[in-house]
């Protein structure tokens, strides 16, 4: 399936698309504390959108190494608002980045049409409410929780150990009544993965295109880039962050999450002339 119903609005994936992220959170990695106000956030996602991001990815828990968790009311608290006030002014489709049930039906009932989880639908009645909810779900791989995650993070194979873990997910869906077309997978580079574990999935991507669905790649200003800079903050991994990219839609992803939409944007416009030619 190369388009995906999202809560009413349709996402082409026969080219790939920019999903840009917006952090309502004190404490994410990167932008933490920049778009806790809901006009400073509907701000934001309305220059992403002219930049031309297909998706605005709105989290309200910081999902970093050793970030605090948060309850669910705090989440609704951050993210109802925002999702609310982008629904109302801006023409773009809006992800719910969270792993709480009933954040995704709050979210979604606000005017979401995505869910991104990077907890693969693996709380008590997420599955269920992805079901309910009937939008696509994202279905991301994480080795432990995000406080610990990257604390000695171990596989005995890193691709196949992933592929398996998403082949048992996609049958948990699959089997409660959630449509395989309407799932997406995210490797998950960062969450449990040591450098050499991420440049590992980043070269086998294509790999991850065995169960015949999207892939969704996030690597935007991650650490695994400041570690090959030689300890560059994440403000100064845009070039980095563009090369992998640029890689990982060769390699088959469909859909890019990044900080920096029209760089990105940009790039890609480049990869989409070479292989579609330039009015394809």
């Amino acid at each position: 399936m190369t388009i995906l119903d999202c809560g009413g609005k349709s996402l082409d994936l026969t080219r790939p698309r920019v999903m840009g992220i917006l952090n309502v959170t004190p404490d994410s990695f990167s932008d933490g504390g920049d778009f806790i106000s809901p006009d400073r956030a509907v701000s934001h996602a309305e220059q992403m959108l002219l930049d031309g991001t297909h998706i605005i990815d709105v989290g309200g828990e910081s999902t970093r190494p050793g970030a605090d968790a948060v309850s669910e009311q705090e989440e609704l608290d951050r993210v109802i608002p925002v999702i609310e006030a982008i629904t109302e002014q801006l023409p773009v489709i809006i992800s719910i980045d969270t792993s709480k049930p009933g954040v995704m039906r709050e979210a979604v009932a606000a005017g979401a049409g995505l869910i991104n989880d990077v907890m693969a639908l693996q709380a008590p009645g997420s599955v269920e409410a992805a079901k309910e909810l009937a939008v696509p779900v994202c279905l991301m791989h994480m080795q432990g929780q995000p406080r610990t995650m990257q604390n000695s993070p171990a596989y005995n194979d890193v691709v196949s150990d992933i592929l398996d873990f998403f082949k048992q997910r996609i049958a948990v869906c699959t089997s409660a009544g959630i449509p395989g077309e309407r799932l997406i997978l995210d490797p998950g580079f960062g969450f449990g993965k040591t450098l050499e574990h991420n440049l590992t999935l980043l070269a086998s991507l294509e790999r991850f295109g065995e169960p015949g669905l999207p892939l969704l790649v996030g690597i935007s200003r991650k650490s695994m880039l400041g570690t090959i800079l030689d300890g560059a903050p994440a403000d100064e991994r845009l070039y980095a962050s563009l090369a992998a990219a640029v890689m990982a839609v060769e390699r088959g992803a469909s859909i890019i999450r990044v900080h920096d939409v029209k760089p990105t944007v940009d790039a890609l416009k480049v990869v989409n002339a070479v292989k579609f030619g330039v009015n394809g």
